[in-house]
């Protein structure tokens, strides 16, 4: 188990980069072996074809071979005809199906597999969900010294979900939000093993997924590994070379890239990172660095006096006391349906507030300081919850479903563009991530509400939301959506088997979708609310609730569940 992964870290926001440093001009560049290549052996024993085996064995012993880490799969090329065997390629990706595969016989000759595509990941280590559609791939065999064997395997891997889950680690490569504040996540597959640490650098030299590259900054660009990263003491040691011009002025931003992604991994505690064999100095910051060193840019820190909110008559409360808040706001005389507030990370203050009020005639958005008075801002048939990201002090929301609205900290609301969320369906739901890259939305959609996330895409004074995905197609009447951190989701869904509302957790990118516990609730969840290194909050009955220690409990334990709705946390 890996250390750090997305959204598991909790420093605090305490710094800045800066700095300057000297660098070595240039050195030759070294030749890099085995950057995506699978250790030897990770507990797979592959078995090679038995005599005499049927077309369908033939076939099934195929797929489980596949499931082997030994480069280049030698096992599995045994059930391929000598010419097939040559040809077929194994470092095309990865298709992901169901466990409960079948291979049929289909003539003498022909087995069709068939079963749920769960996904795919391309050579980057991209996982892409699988929308629901089935997997069918024909396999042509022949007869070969007397034995079945497949002419025409697919490119790539064919893995059964169990044995891609443990053969793959899943883990991060850091980039940069636009503002240089926070390491961005963006989830990646890697085989596990010694060419794990260079496998993850390669990802960040190449860059950002396609989905997030537009949102996202890399400090790494241009710049090329000379050799292996090498890991000693759980130190890992990174040689760099071709920095651009800038990044040598203040190669800052780049140490904590490589610092935050490399952590995640079970040997590195530190990176040393070094240019042309020359060791980087950045001032202020030790030879050998941690993420002690970059916690400035922690992609989930919370300030330490962002409490839970919440609105029971109107009325503004946090969830400590059941107390409503200072100013106006507290006393209903908004009639709030719904809120949200900025944080100030430096300061630990709470900086505006803005308010979505309900009325017969519609709905209203007002803005101002918290604890202060709020100003109407403007008007709509319907508008989603208000949201924030950590990283500016701005406000978000959806009016009358289809209009994306952006409010900045100073000016009047500007429209986004978010030319992708036509015909997708009535957003009823929009939340922020935490470091303001990512858009997740609840959209209607022909079963219930379904969940998609988006990038937001930030040039001059242009913002735009774009690449809205489905990430978790196989929820459907979905009614709420909140970021549990930087890179997962929480998502209210309905269970078709129980014909109820359940909270699930799931990847921004799709994997891993899985149901959490409703023990100790008193009815189905209607809200939710997250946020990073802080209890989930859900909406039962009426009532707030919070998830600790593996069960939901009122929000004093012991006491009677407090009433109201509309849960968020500040950020």
């Amino acid at each position: 188990m890996r250390r750090g992964r997305a959204g598991l870290l909790a420093a605090v926001l305490t710094a800045v980069l800066a700095g300057c440093t000297t660098v070595p001009t240039s050195s030759p560049t070294v030749e890099i072996t085995q950057i995506a290549d699978p250790p030897a052996d990770v507990g797979v024993e592959a078995l090679p074809p038995e005599v005499g085996a049927s077309p369908e064995e033939v076939v099934r012993g195929f797929v489980d071979a596949m499931a082997s880490t030994t480069r280049n799969h030698p096992v599995a090329r045994q059930f391929l005809t000598a010419q097939a065997a040559d040809r077929w390629s194994d470092t095309e990706g990865v298709t992901v199906i169901s466990a409960d595969y079948a291979p049929v016989a289909t003539d003498a000759s022909t087995v069709e597999v068939t079963a749920e595509l769960v996904g795919a990941v391309d050579t980057q280590g991209v996982f892409t969900v699988g929308t629901g559609q089935a997997y069918t791939r024909s396999m042509a065999l022949t007869q070969e010294r007397g034995e079945w064997r497949i002419t025409d395997p697919p490119d790539g891997l064919v893995l059964l979900e169990p044995d891609f889950a443990r053969t793959y680690d899943q883990v991060s490569a850091y980039f940069l939000d636009p503002t240089g504040t926070r390491v961005v996540p963006d989830p990646r597959f890697l085989v596990d093993g010694e060419a794990q640490p260079t496998a993850l650098v390669d990802r960040l030299l190449t860059g950002a997924s396609t989905p997030v590259a537009a949102g996202v900054v890399n400090p790494l660009a241009g710049s090329e590994l000379r050799s292996n990263v090498d890991v000693q003491r759980q130190v890992a040691v990174v040689d760099l070379t071709g920095l651009p011009p800038d990044v040598v002025d203040d190669p800052s931003a780049l140490c904590a890239q490589l610092v935050w992604s490399l952590d995640q991994l079970d040997d590195v505690r530190a990176v040393r990172v070094l240019v042309d064999g020359q060791q980087l100095r950045v001032p202020g910051v030790p030879d050998v660095q941690s993420v002690d060193d970059w916690a400035a840019l922690d992609p989930d820190a919370v300030p330490v006096g962002s409490v839970g909110h919440y609105v029971d008559a109107g009325a503004l409360r946090t969830v400590t006391s059941g107390e409503p808040v200072p100013g106006p706001a507290g006393t209903g005389v908004y009639a709030l349906r719904s809120a949200a507030a900025t944080a100030d990370p430096t300061t630990n203050q709470l900086g505006s507030l803005a308010g979505v009020s309900a009325s017969a005639g519609g709905a209203t958005l007002l803005l101002g300081p918290y604890g202060g008075e709020l100003a109407p801002l403007l008007t709509a048939g319907t508008l989603t919850d208000p949201t924030t990201a950590a990283t500016r002090p701005e406000v978000w929301t959806v009016r009358d479903g289809t209009e994306v609205i952006r409010v900045p900290a100073s000016g009047a609301p500007q429209t986004v563009s978010a030319t992708t969320l036509a015909g997708q369906g009535a957003a009823r739901e929009f939340q922020l991530s935490p470091d303001g890259v990512r858009a997740a939305l609840v959209v209607d959609g022909p079963d219930g509400g379904q969940v998609l996330v988006g990038t937001v895409v930030r040039s001059d004074d242009q913002v735009a939301v774009r690449d809205l995905r489905a990430v978790a197609p196989s929820l459907s009447q979905v009614v709420d959506v909140a970021w549990r951190n930087s890179a997962a989701l929480l998502v209210l869904a309905g269970d078709a088997g129980a014909e109820s509302t359940v909270p699930y957790a799931v990847g921004v990118d799709g994997w891993g979708v899985t149901a959490v516990t409703t023990s100790g609730l008193p009815a189905q969840p209607t809200a939710v609310a997250a946020a990073p290194s802080r209890l989930p909050l859900v909406v039962a009955g009426g009532t707030l609730w919070q998830l600790a220690g593996g069960t939901w409990s009122t929000l004093v334990r012991g006491a009677e569940p407090l009433p109201g709705g509309a849960p968020f946390y500040p950020l």
